[in-house]
């Protein structure tokens, strides 16, 4: 008999379009799975695993889905939005590498929260750093959703803009018009 391991895991991109990385919401080690093993996940989503191991390869025995967040990575050249411009720009002045700001409608009601982290010299590429689970998203999210009294699903957008910074911009109603923009604008 194999043995099997239990965990809470976020669903990222796998190295290929045919698996998964499964990585681990508090210790944050990864784990690459067939997608074959579990084809309704969706990237971003929060689920509850049993892994089976067969020697050093796991398969997914069974899962259940615990909160269906979404994330999408994107590399693109549409012009970024003003909060996120705003945000780099008070993170620059103060000298900081990162920096934060929660974004309203119009109503003036929050809808938001954008994150702008500086572009790294050298070979060091947060974009991916992000999508491959090296720089974890958990905390982001998990701080959004302890302090902006916003609870989960969210849509969480990672975007590769032609600016001196990569953006994180978590969405507090996945299905809500700010999504749907965000959808329509850069589209994963």
């Amino acid at each position: 008999m194999n043995a099997t391991t239990d965990g809470t895991f976020r669903v990222l991109p796998g190295r290929t379009d045919d698996e998964w990385l499964l990585l681990e919401v508090e210790s944050a080690d990864p784990t690459y799975v067939p997608a074959a093993d579990a084809p309704d996940l969706e990237v971003g989503n929060r689920v509850e695993v049993t892994l089976e191991w067969d020697d050093d390869d796991p398969t997914i025995a069974e899962w259940s889905l615990l909160e269906p967040t979404r994330f999408h990575f994107v590399r693109t050249e549409e012009p970024v939005f003003q909060a996120a411009q705003a945000c780099f720009e008070e993170a620059r002045k103060a000298g900081e590498p990162m920096n934060s700001r929660v974004t309203y409608n119009t109503d003036n009601q929050a809808n938001g929260v954008v994150y702008t982290f500086a572009a790294q010299s050298g070979q060091r590429d947060l974009f991916a750093e992000f999508r491959d689970g090296g720089k974890p998203l958990e905390p982001l999210v998990a701080r959004v959703a302890d302090s902006e009294s916003e609870t989960p699903p969210f849509s969480v957008w990672v975007l590769d803009v032609p600016e001196p910074f990569v953006l994180v911009y978590i969405v507090f109603d996945q299905d809500g018009l700010l999504a749907e923009t965000m959808d329509e604008t850069y589209g994963s």
